[in-house]
């Protein structure tokens, strides 16, 4: 066989395994009983070879997730090497340290087996709504207080599911079905997963995966490092300062551009504090190359080689790098920020690649209350403010970037618990002026069905600082967070809602890019008539009359 044809055949079978691994995760989808799985696809979903090395991900997905994966699966080799597996074996953790950064973000490995041996690994990290203790929220004063820890264990032997771990896991969360159907799930994705790579690997005569994954990795690298290459060389520094728990918290960061490699260095950003907003390093890595590739190398297929050419470094003890047994449950509200800050010094790098701030951050809204029974009810939904207006477009409206995951339709929340969704729709105004206007934040208003007193967990950002602008471009609006009744709330922290009244949420919207006097009238008028900017917005923004 010539090099052509084996070349062609190679990038056959690496096409089908990304597929077979999006067949795992939408497998996932269909049997999660989490809505943060079912419906908002707040999960990974991945294919590693015998060495523990990102082959393949399914393109359904988040960069928290399956970048932590990729860099977590060595852990499980450690623990239960490649020669002691068994068909059937399922290997579970949510550790943060070790994989997504915290405890309701659970992971379960297993092996594939094909002609009675390991032929290569297949994993998936999901979002569990309950994982016991606090709860979601930052208010934890260390990891024992946020929930069940789990710590490297098999999940199942041989096909039999661990007894003990389910009891103990069902003892200590809230929705113990829930929770234990979720699990199964995991192990039902993985195995159909697995189904398919055994397919794949008896049509195209391969024993394992090791040798499709060497050509892989080395493809990907390759294309990445000769993107890299082409890049100006030398060091640019960015810093953003966020509204943290009780004080701003400033992340520095400094990118520095080798002949093949970009390395970020977060020296000097702000130490870690004693509230569940703290990043592991792990996360810390994810969110940070997931941010470089979407500039530099954005069609490069995710893997071990398409990651390796970025190194990510910070100070231990600083936000970006905590040790046990800090508090890390609300974790995203600094981590999905750091493509933003990374952005920032790309821009001087590649002036005009990259979009201006976004709200970055999900807005999670975590509520917890009591049912008319008497019995409690714990739900959560997902909300996304405006990304940065973009190079040649406006930024995007109610869009998940960096996370990508999906907002549950409104219906499902409300059928899931005794609450109502009395409103949710694009905040006008919200999007700062520019060139480019930045995408539009939502309003969201929340109350129990009967209008009894519940509680959320909030963790909201953008509230004191909003979004910058870029190259001329204003800020977005920032976020605020009130009762309907008018008493402001904070935006971090477990808080009341009197009977009677409804939490409202006004999520910050994006920043704009580009000097505001070169937007287009045309666009102007077309924002006015489709009710994305207010009469008072266009004069007093753009001296639109």
């Amino acid at each position: 066989m010539n090099d052509a044809i084996q070349d062609l055949r190679l990038q056959v079978m690496w096409t089908r395994l990304i597929s077979v691994v999006e067949e795992a995760a939408q497998a996932l989808m269909r049997t999660a009983f989490s809505t943060t799985v079912r419906d908002a696809g707040d999960l990974s979903a991945a294919v590693f070879d015998t060495q523990g090395r990102l082959v393949a991900e399914a393109v359904t997905g988040t960069p928290g997730h399956v970048n932590s994966m990729a860099a977590g699966v060595r852990h499980f080799l450690a623990r239960f090497p490649v020669a002691e597996m068994e068909e059937g074996d399922h290997y579970i953790t949510n550790d943060p340290w070790l994989t997504a950064g915290h405890l309701h973000d659970i992971t379960v490995v297993s092996p594939i087996f094909a002609n009675g041996r390991v032929a290569g690994l297949i994993g998936c990290c999901c979002h569990q709504l309950d994982i016991g203790g606090l709860g979601q929220g930052p208010d934890g004063r260390s990891i024992f207080e946020e929930g069940l820890q789990i710590p490297l264990l098999k999940l199942a032997s041989r096909g039999r599911v661990n007894a003990d771990l389910m009891e103990i896991l069902r003892q200590n969360v809230r929705t113990p079905l829930q929770v234990e159907g979720d699990v199964m799930s995991y192990i039902a994705s993985n195995e159909a997963g697995a189904r398919r790579v055994r397919e794949m690997l008896q049509e195209f005569a391969l024993e394992g995966l090791d040798g499709l994954g060497d050509y892989i990795i080395a493809q990907s690298g390759a294309a990445t490092r000769a993107r890299i290459a082409r890049l100006p060389r030398g060091t640019w520094h960015n810093a953003m300062t966020i509204d943290g728990y009780d004080r701003p918290i400033t992340l520095r960061a400094s990118l520095t551009i080798e002949e093949d490699c970009i390395r970020v260095d977060y020296a000097g950003t702000d130490a870690a504090v004693p509230y569940g907003i703290n990043v592991v390093l792990n996360y810390c890595r994810a969110y940070t190359v997931f941010g470089l590739k979407c500039v530099v190398a954005p069609d490069v297929p995710n893997n071990h080689g398409a990651l390796a050419p970025f190194v990510v470094d910070a100070p231990l003890g600083s936000i970006l790098n905590v040790q046990r047994p800090a508090p890390v449950a609300a974790r995203h509200v600094i981590g999905q920020m750091l493509p933003d800050v990374v952005l920032g010094c790309l821009d001087q790098a590649l002036p005009g690649r990259a979009p201006a701030e976004g709200s970055s951050c999900l807005w999670s809204v975590q509520l917890r209350g009591k049912l008319p029974d008497g019995a409690g009810f714990d739900t959560v939904f997902f909300n996304s403010g405006g990304a940065g207006a973009r190079a040649r477009q406006d930024g995007l409206s109610g869009t998940a970037f960096p996370s990508g995951v999906r907002a549950m339709p409104v219906e499902v929340t409300e059928s899931a618990a005794p609450i109502v969704i009395w409103r949710k729709e694009l905040r006008a105004d919200s999007g700062g002026p520019g060139r480019q206007r930045g995408g539009l934040g939502q309003t969201v208003e929340v109350a129990t069905r009967d209008g009894s007193p519940f509680e959320v967990l909030a963790m909201f950002e953008r509230v004191d600082h909003p979004a910058l602008g870029r190259s001329g471009g204003a800020p977005g609006a920032a976020g605020v967070v009130s009762l309907a009744s008018g008493t402001a709330m904070r935006a971090k922290g477990r808080q009341q809602i009197p009977a009677g009244d409804r939490l409202v949420l006004e999520l910050p919207g994006g920043g704009g890019l580009g000097p505001v006097a070169e937007r287009d009238p045309a666009r102007i008028a077309a924002d006015l008539a489709e009710g994305r900017i207010s009469a008072e917005a266009a004069r007093r923004d753009y001296g639109h009359n």
